[in-house]
């Protein structure tokens, strides 16, 4: 087996690197910086935490995965798809345990990488991915009503004054929409108008600029309104970054976490949801980018690109991050082909959080709401999912069953039954496609090949079944041996059971331990078994086993001719 190389992109990248490409790389890396700071400011508040976080990520994570990773154009950084996640661990545990789950997250990406387990993530049924995608859009959308309509609620001061705050919500998708309901009556239409006009902004713009990306001019444009109504309109009502974050516009000092082993018991089934959610999204983000440059991604060196950046950015305060398939998207139609149109866009942001950031005080969460609102909408895929529905019924209900644990339970759950329903689903289309015939009388050597061949039919002799099985030879179909010899009549019992192999690709365990109880019982009642057929795969399973002791080398033949003959020998004794 070869070993595996860890090849970052950026060192091949460089070979014959011009200043055009740089030029190229510059811009795209300016306007990807520029797209991503809404992004990470809006990802970082709706995960829970304050919105410099996402923003650290996006610098942190975006650098390293750009630096170590094996694609020329992903762009790393904080994902909708994390939101839901990242919330309910630090309802529950804290920040703390985010930073423990983070930690053990990247650690497991990077064991991925290193045992080349990059193309297994491309297993991961279809209907599976686009389930829970579509699930967390739903649950995003759910998250930012509050926002959207200003709801508030009433609460006692430390003084025991009676104050209006935001309205704070259960983690659960039924306990929030029954919270907003019992709070519809405190609607902010101010708030409702602002969310309303920045979705409409990010719809429009780009019938207008391809180049500059929407949500950009909507939170720059209503963070301008917002303030001048504010300031000259006296309305007040509507909520700004500034009036519930304090912002801080400098990276945090590294501090690592103390771990120990029941938060990493505790912390450990989340955190392999963080894993693989991240695994799926950065493979996917790098598979479509190289169908657009027309590249080929080291997925085993991406992971671990990915893990180390998850160990490291939660050091600095940074939440998880993947590759992000929208700014990836927009380096690609900017012209960035190589890992430095990345490593620039961690370079805009970082300049933007030590310089800039203080401005971010101003931009009304409302609007960063109608942000996530599409960003739900871009996420749910209704196309993708209303096409899936057309599918095997067996397709359709690990969608659904994926889809709503999603949103009514959380996205560990939902992978969980997923993935297991998928396996279950499988193994039962493998056990379909795997028969297993009786033959007795003749054997038309026309079904041997695909050619016709004109000979003789192969006659089986009295006292002998020939038993045929096409497919693998799995737990899944191992008792169909036993099922089918029961359906048999007891008085006829053959003298010789042929068991023809040369279909079955592969063997397990419970196969092999099928196959030696059946000659264990078949030499009780005095009848031999006799393989035929066996592959080259197969036989050096069964070697090591030990089962050709148990049944004899000579009963083990290459064809069927000469495991008739070996029939005829035994009944003729």
């Amino acid at each position: 087996m070869k070993a595996f190389e860890f090849k970052p992109k950026l060192l091949t990248s460089l070979k014959n690197y011009s200043k055009e490409n740089f030029m190229a790389d510059l811009m795209a890396g300016i306007i990807v910086g520029i797209v991503a700071l809404p992004l990470a400011i809006a990802f970082g508040i709706a995960s829970g935490v304050s919105p410099e976080k996402g923003i650290i990520t996006a610098i942190v994570a975006g650098f390293i995965i750009s630096l170590l990773g094996g694609s020329k154009v992903q762009i790393g950084g904080p994902t909708g798809a994390f939101i839901v996640i990242i919330y309910g661990i630090i309802q529950e545990y804290g920040v703390g345990g985010l930073t423990i789950a983070t930690l053990i997250a990247g650690i497991l990406l990077i064991l991925l990488g290193v045992f080349k387990l990059g193309a297994v993530i491309k297993f991961i049924p279809y209907p599976i991915i686009v389930g829970f995608t579509s699930g967390i859009a739903v649950t995003i959308f759910t998250t930012q009503i509050g926002d959207v309509l200003g709801l508030t609620e009433t609460v006692l001061d430390a003084n025991g004054q009676e104050i209006l705050v935001p309205l704070k919500t259960p983690g659960d998708f039924i306990g929030k929409w029954l919270a907003y309901f019992k709070h519809m009556d405190t609607v902010n239409w101010w708030n409702a108008i602002v969310s309303i006009a920045s979705v409409l902004i990010i719809a429009l713009t780009p019938r207008f600029s391809k180049k500059i990306p929407g949500s950009l001019v909507a939170i720059v444009v209503m963070t301008i309104v917002v303030y001048l109504m504010k300031m000259y309109g006296g309305i007040t009502c509507i909520d700004t970054i500034g009036d519930r974050f304090i912002i801080q516009s400098e990276l945090p000092d590294a501090v690592v976490p103390e771990l120990n082993w029941d938060a990493i018991r505790n912390l450990f089934p989340v955190a392999i949801t963080i894993a693989v959610l991240g695994a799926i999204e950065s493979m996917l983000s790098a598979a479509v980018a190289d169908g657009v440059i027309g590249d080929r991604h080291d997925s085993n060196t991406e992971l671990i690109a990915q893990g180390i950046a998850n160990v490291v950015a939660p050091i600095f305060g940074g939440i998880p991050a993947t590759g992000a398939i929208a700014r990836t998207m927009t380096n690609i139609n900017n012209g960035g082909r190589t890992p430095i149109a990345g490593i620039i866009h961690a370079g805009v942001l970082l300049l933007i959080l030590l310089f800039l950031m203080p401005l971010a005080q101003y931009i009304p969460m409302a609007c960063l709401a109608g942000v996530l609102v599409i960003v739900s909408y871009n996420m749910s895929g209704w196309r993708t999912f209303r096409a899936l529905m057309k599918n095997p019924k067996s397709d359709v209900s690990v969608l659904l069953i994926t889809f709503f644990l999603t949103v009514i339970f959380d996205l560990t759950i939902a992978i969980e039954v997923g993935l297991v329903i998928a396996c279950v689903l499988f193994m039962r289309r493998v056990m379909e496609t795997t028969e297993i015939s009786v033959i007795k009388d003749e054997i038309d050597p026309n079904n041997e090949s695909d050619l016709e061949v004109h000979e003789e039919h192969l006659m089986v002799p009295n006292g002998v079944e020939v038993y045929e099985i096409n497919g693998p030879y799995f737990f899944g179909i191992a008792t169909k041996f036993e099922e089918l010899m029961s359906q048999l009549e007891d008085t006829d019992r053959p003298k010789v059971r042929i068991v023809r192999m040369r279909k079955v690709p592969f063997i397990d365990s419970t196969g092999i331990h099928n196959l030696a109880t059946l000659c264990e019982m078949s030499q009780k009642e005095n009848i031999q078994i006799v393989l035929s057929g066996v592959n080259e795969k197969v036989n050096n399973v069964l070697k090591k086993s030990g089962f050709y002791t148990l049944l004899g080398e000579e009963n083990i033949c290459p064809n069927i001719n000469i495991a008739l003959e070996r029939a005829t020998e035994i009944i003729s004794k």
